[in-house]
């Protein structure tokens, strides 16, 4: 399988996952905001020019919700995902979903607002909005690790969505001060042997990390 990856990108969410289920894949490096990534080959894989994308087979997949749950489908055997009986069950829907839900539009707002956009162009009430709803959305997360290490029971695929969408929340100036099961939580997944894999995939040797997979 092909890993279509970026660093700093929602598709670290998927080598980490690759590296938890243990699967092989190869990786195709895209730089954030090259232009191959408007390029009619790559606009052909990935409508939007973004990262992350699958290809498995004959299969192209992109949005890394949907490649997550899709890979865990097909190859998880049932790992990262609670029994559908279990009480841990819709929890993990929940956590899963509150991901792309609610934590990055807020993030997404900031990021645009401060860094994407020429100052001339930036809207501070924009960003005094979206970081006040992200600190809501974070105190949520706060007290859904409160009583366990993990989102839903055991560590799970929820666990890689959310978990990846709060370490964005935090690049992006989220205050976890307050927060300390939150900033316990995210220590903890940051300490992931796979996590630490994904994340420094594609960065600089020079920066204390490797760039090969």
């Amino acid at each position: 399988m092909k890993i279509y990856f970026a660093p700093d990108t929602r598709a670290v969410r998927i080598v980490w996952l690759f590296e938890e289920l243990g699967l092989p894949y190869e990786l195709e490096f895209l730089k954030f905001g090259d232009p191959s990534m408007r390029s009619p080959a790559y606009l052909g894989i990935h409508p939007l020019g973004r990262v992350p994308t699958l290809i498995d087979g004959e299969v192209t997949i992109f949005e890394s919700g949907a490649i997550v749950q899709y890979v865990l489908a097909k190859y998880g055997n049932g790992r990262l995902v609670p029994d559908v009986l279990s009480r841990e069950f819709p929890l993990y829907l929940q956590w899963f979903h509150f991901a792309e839900g609610m934590i990055m539009p807020p993030v997404n707002t900031i990021v645009v607002e401060t860094v994407l956009l020429s100052p001339d162009r930036r809207n501070q009430v924009n960003v005094d909005r979206a970081t006040k709803v992200l600190s809501k959305m974070l105190a949520a997360v706060d007290a859904g690790v409160r009583a366990g290490k993990f989102l839903a029971g055991n560590f799970s695929a929820a666990d890689i969505m959310l978990g990846q969408a709060c370490m964005a929340a935090t690049k992006a100036g989220a205050d976890l001060s307050g927060q300390a099961n939150l900033a316990a939580y995210i220590d903890r997944l940051r300490n992931r042997p796979a996590f630490k894999k994904a994340n420094a995939t594609g960065k600089p040797v020079s920066a204390g990390v490797s760039g090969q997979t």
